[in-house]
């Protein structure tokens, strides 16, 4: 990445609304009535109409179309939409683009959201089943045929190289899951509430591919999940103190594939992830001591801690003694590992509460949140900061 490039985005543009729906896993409704739910709960809590809504972003994955999401929700004309690829990648981006809108003056209010049945209707764990014939099908026909079927396997085989270069046992995982049920413990819109684990609960969980046990891979929910995103000056006049975004990137590798960049010549760390680190700390200004709360992608547990590395928390081979100290409030939501799976979307939600002051597990004082989205695949990340 270039050091000339600028990036005049930072503080343009604010999250004002996050709504969701219950997180479930049987939520017995359609994905546009998830969907709808959310965008209405959003914009209320921005204290917005749909009347004042012109632009809408979401994922390529997600089955509920901007226009009809629109008409499910009363919303009018649209003068900007847009769509992320890369699953949980997306996630982060989604602000981004919506900040991009907003700071172009093609857009003035821009909804972002994700809704799905992801456990009752397609689960994303149950990995290939079927492919049509496309670029994306080749490229997952190198690791297919050796039986690396599901996002587990795949991301088996960089936490098994992970392991081996730092020394280090499976156990070392369990901090992440450890620290996610924690704070999902004490979250009422968690799945898993009111169910801490430990360190041994952990080790003694199944294998689901070596060396990743039960409880170092996400949930499958049904849900959904809204932010609303304007600018600054707007924004002030709103109900809830904005979440300025002070800085938003996306990132892809070298040699990048979706989970399966295996011909890298080193599995131990996240190019994508290092490449968005480099963009937020720069056009932010700011760096690892300055963020007060973490919400970290947490699909599985290993990717936890090479992100924390490739942002420079803690040096590479010493994620897992970073997140047992305690040094970062981490994920204090519960994550996706704890509170549900949504693609990362409720991550950025936990992010605002936070630095609104009404999160359920508070951060005293938080000024800069940082959040990422998915890892093993193109991604996203923000900082989101406190307004004044």
């Amino acid at each position: 990445m270039s050091a000339r490039r600028a990036n005049s985005l930072g503080g343009r543009a604010a999250v004002v609304g996050i709504g969701a729906t219950a997180f479930s896993k049987d939520s017995g409704r359609s994905e546009l009535a998830l969907a709808a739910e959310a965008v209405r709960a959003a914009l209320a809590d921005a204290g917005l109409t749909p009347a004042d809504v012109d632009g809408m972003v979401t994922f390529t994955m997600d089955t509920s179309p901007e226009i009809t999401v629109a008409q499910a929700t009363g919303i009018g004309e649209l003068s900007f939409f847009s769509r992320v690829h890369y699953g949980g990648g997306a996630a982060c981006a989604t602000v981004q683009q919506a900040a991009l809108a907003v700071a172009s003056g093609l857009a003035e209010v821009v909804v972002c959201y994700r809704a799905f049945n992801e456990r009752s209707g397609r689960r994303f764990g149950a990995g290939v089943q079927r492919r049509e014939p496309s670029a994306e099908g080749v490229a997952l026909g190198w690791a297919l045929p050796f039986g690396l079927l599901t996002p587990a396997s795949w991301m088996a085989m960089a936490a098994r190289r992970y392991l081996h270069a730092y020394g280090l046992e499976p156990e070392v995982f369990g901090h992440v899951a450890v620290t996610a049920r924690r704070h999902a413990a004490t979250n009422p819109a968690a799945h898993f509430h009111g169910r801490p684990i430990t360190l041994a609960d952990h080790a003694a969980s199944r294998w689901i591919a070596e060396p990743l046990r039960l409880l170092d891979c996400c949930q499958e929910t049904d849900g959904g999940q809204a932010l609303v995103v304007t600018s600054v000056e707007r924004a002030r006049t709103l109900r809830h103190p904005p979440a300025v975004i002070a800085a938003a990137a996306q990132g892809a590798g070298r040699a990048q594939e979706q989970m399966t960049s295996f011909y890298r010549d080193d599995l131990t760390g996240l190019p994508e992830m290092g490449l968005v680190a480099r963009q937020l700390w720069r056009t932010s200004g700011l760096g690892p001591g300055d963020i007060d709360v973490g919400v970290v992608y947490d699909h599985f547990t290993p990717f936890v801690l090479t992100q924390l590395e490739e942002f420079g928390f803690c040096p590479p081979g010493e994620g897992a003694a970073f997140v047992a100290s305690g040094a970062l409030p981490l994920n204090t939501h519960g994550g996706q590992l704890g509170e549900a799976y949504l693609h990362g979307m409720n991550g950025v939600a936990e992010a605002v509460r936070q630095l609104r002051g009404t999160a359920v597990n508070q951060v005293a004082g938080a000024r800069h949140a940082l959040v990422t989205a998915g890892t093993g695949v193109p991604t996203s990340g923000l900082i989101l900061r406190a307004d004044g």
